[in-house]
């Protein structure tokens, strides 16, 4: 379904700098979740990645994966401003209960995977993405509906800002690698990952309600701080394996595209395989 990852040219390219247009009040909602200090260049980044991602790879009569994320909050603005303007029909499936809010919240066609179990392009945000294009996703729970959303793309498209560019997965983001799992068997996963694979894995809990996280599938996530860097692609293999393990927040050989919002407010286009 996709080219494998390393036997393809990664290409690095900047876009111009530059205001994208359009309304405010999306990156307004999606800076909320940001602290003070790092509001200004990231949103203003976040959205100038986004928008060059949309105007890039949306066209007429397409099915499109919507993502998770506050990333995603200004792909979707663009979309919805896309659609009323160019008279654009397009069909969005969403990878979890806030994409489809915002799908409905834009006067988007909402659709499922029943329907339409082929997408020509999944646009999705990421925590890391390392030098070949291998991601960390999950930090805000929805990696197993992100990933299936992606895996039946034909192309899928990532967009993030300048914090979450590495060369290797760990470099930026200390939170580790997010895995969904059945919650009977989070113990025994727990004792299984860092038996195979060594350090900590930590049960996510909730902030404003007592206990767990539980994802949208009923499930708990496991958070994996690694502590060195392994092959991801056996390493994902590997834990998927373990009895009791739904997803991991590996995506790897996955996006093909990526868009970054630079702290200078140009974009950087890190391209695995044109799409």
């Amino acid at each position: 379904m996709r080219l494998p990852g390393r036997l393809a040219l990664l290409r690095s390219t900047p876009l111009a700098a530059g205001p994208p247009g359009g309304s405010e009040r999306g990156g307004r909602r999606a800076a909320r979740l940001l602290p003070r200090a790092a509001r200004a260049p990231c949103r203003g980044s976040q959205k100038r990645a986004a928008f060059a991602a949309v105007d890039k790879h949306v066209q007429n009569n397409q099915v499109l994966g919507i993502g998770s994320g506050s990333t995603i909050v200004h792909a979707v603005q663009r979309l919805a401003e896309r659609v009323k303007e160019e008279n654009l029909m397009i069909v969005c499936i969403p990878t979890s209960f806030q994409a489809r809010q915002l799908i409905l919240q834009n006067g988007l066609t909402l659709s499922d995977l029943d329907r339409n179990p082929e997408l020509d392009v999944a646009i999705d945000g990421a925590d890391e993405v390392d030098s070949d294009l291998n991601l960390i996703k999950g930090g805000g729970g929805c990696l197993t509906q992100e990933k299936i959303v992606a895996g039946f793309a034909k192309c899928f498209i990532v967009i993030a800002d300048y914090r979450k560019k590495s060369d290797n997965l760990g470099e930026q983001w200390k939170k580790g690698v997010p895995i969904e799992v059945i919650p009977m068997a989070y113990v025994p996963v727990t004792r299984a990952l860092t038996k195979k694979f060594g350090g900590v894995v930590e049960l996510r809990m909730a902030v404003n309600k007592a206990g767990p996280v539980v994802t949208d599938n009923g499930n708990f996530i496991l958070d994996w701080k690694f502590d060195k860097v392994h092959e991801w692609s056996e390493v994902n293999a590997a834990i998927k394996m373990i009895p009791g393990v739904v997803e991991t927040g590996l995506f790897i050989d996955m996006a093909q595209v990526v868009y970054f919002g630079m702290e200078d407010g140009s974009v950087s286009v890190r391209e695995k395989q044109p799409c």
